[in-house]
């Protein structure tokens, strides 16, 4: 009897373990992670912003040197946000002000001459927005006296609806900390002196308004972030948005954003695309070289959501009710599967890292002409990105719930199309 007694919570424990959890708490979890994110995504900018205005106040190649690294810290939450788009609105329709990329620097800066100047695409592809006080824009003269916040938020950000013309986020931000990177598939990334902000040494010219510049971009970064972290916030719109609707409508949206993220967003735009055309200005952080780690986190935050796991900045372990709870509940194959892509997709990242970090070929080398084992590692991360894509159809299917629309790429999907 004694025996039978000690059984009995062990088998109420088994049951309690394999419930699938409510659905709704899978939708409160994703949102308090979101939340979670963008307020370590908030921090991080913070502490770009210290690093910046230390720059401008003491111009030293050791201040350039920390704000740099300031500018590689504040990617690693963001990124893991990503996941969050394509499925909510609000996140996507205000992507493009804090990570809009590629983007024609000569709008900002001064370029070399190989930078061409003139394209058919863009009449402001070299306006300078740095060297000149006075910009003409649609037949009218813009006072660009002062450089703040307003006229690059308001006035100059995607000038004219041409989506290369970035004026704010973190990539005009990495464009002025590193300059162009000049070399092409080759080793090295961009090169910009100190000495650009400093007005006692000033070797590129107009180096007050580069800071200024350079100021009033990482101050809008912040305010972007501190804005979208409100938006998860117990009344914020987004997780309003998540959570009022319908319960199978959010676990849509959840599968919405790790397909579409997964596959034509990385897979396709972000990584085929570059291999195809061997061009490093496909690359995502195209002037600092950072792009292997902007693409790890970017699959890392795929994972998370699934999982419902997220390690925060300061070393904090969140867990929840995930989604793959649900699914394992309906179909543990399915769950186990996409798991196992999850993980296959991060090692084929991992190689990407490994490269850079360890190894010293950069991703712009990988993706080089000729190259055919750079190639061979960016194509294997792709395709182990398009085979957890089927997972996520699969789980979709195993929650029965309505198809969700993934975002593809010609890359992927019509790739004749890119040289056309």
């Amino acid at each position: 009897m004694k025996k039978i007694l000690l059984m009995l919570p062990a088998v109420a424990l088994s049951f309690s373990v394999w419930a699938a959890p409510d659905e709704k708490a899978v939708l409160t979890h994703y949102a308090d992670m979101a939340h979670a994110m963008y307020q370590d995504s908030l921090t991080a900018a913070k502490g770009l912003q210290k690093a910046v205005n230390q720059l401008v106040e003491e111009p030293t190649e050791t201040n350039l040197s920390a704000a740099k690294q300031a500018w590689k810290t504040a990617r690693v939450p963001y990124q893991q946000t990503e996941a969050y788009r394509f499925g909510n609105a609000i996140v996507d329709d205000w992507e493009g002000k804090v990570n809009a990329w590629p983007l024609d620097e000569g709008m900002i800066d001064y370029v070399a001459p190989a930078y061409g100047q003139e394209s058919d695409e863009n009449p402001y592809y070299t306006a300078n927005i740095i060297a000149n006080q006075k910009l003409m824009i649609g037949g009218k003269t813009v006072d660009a006296t002062r450089i703040n916040k307003e006229l690059l938020a308001q006035t100059l950000h995607e000038l004219d609806g041409v989506e290369s013309n970035v004026a704010t986020g973190y990539h005009a931000i990495e464009f002025l900390l590193w300059g162009q990177d000049l070399n092409g598939t080759g080793p090295g990334a961009g090169s910009r002196p100190a000495s650009d902000f400093d007005p006692a040494n000033c070797t590129g010219g107009n180096c007050e308004r580069r800071a200024a510049y350079l100021q009033a971009a990482t101050d809008l970064l912040v305010d972007e972030l501190a804005w979208m972290t409100a938006q998860w916030a117990a009344d914020g719109q987004a997780r309003s948005a998540v959570m009022q609707g319908d319960a199978a409508q959010g676990i849509a949206t959840i599968l919405t954003g790790m397909g579409s993220l997964s596959y034509g967003e990385l897979a396709g735009e972000r990584m085929k695309l570059g291999v195809m055309l061997h061009d490093p200005e496909e690359e995502h952080d195209c002037f600092s070289d950072n792009t292997h780690w902007s693409h790890y986190y970017d699959a890392l935050g795929v994972k998370n959501v699934y999982t419902g796991t997220y390690t925060r900045i300061n070393g904090e372990k969140i867990s929840g009710p995930s989604l793959s709870d649900l699914v394992v509940a309906k179909d543990a194959a399915a769950d186990r599967a996409l798991r196992e892509q999850l993980d296959a997709t991060l090692a084929r990242m991992q190689v990407l890292v490994d490269s850079a970090e360890k190894q010293g070929v950069a991703y712009d080398q990988l993706i080089g002409e000729g190259n055919k084992d750079g190639n061979a590692k960016v194509m294997a991360a792709v395709d182990a990105l398009v085979a957890q894509t089927r997972g996520i159809e699969a789980v979709v299917a195993a929650l029965s719930i309505e198809p969700i629309a993934i975002e593809g790429s010609d890359s992927l999907d019509a790739p004749k199309k890119v040289f056309e």
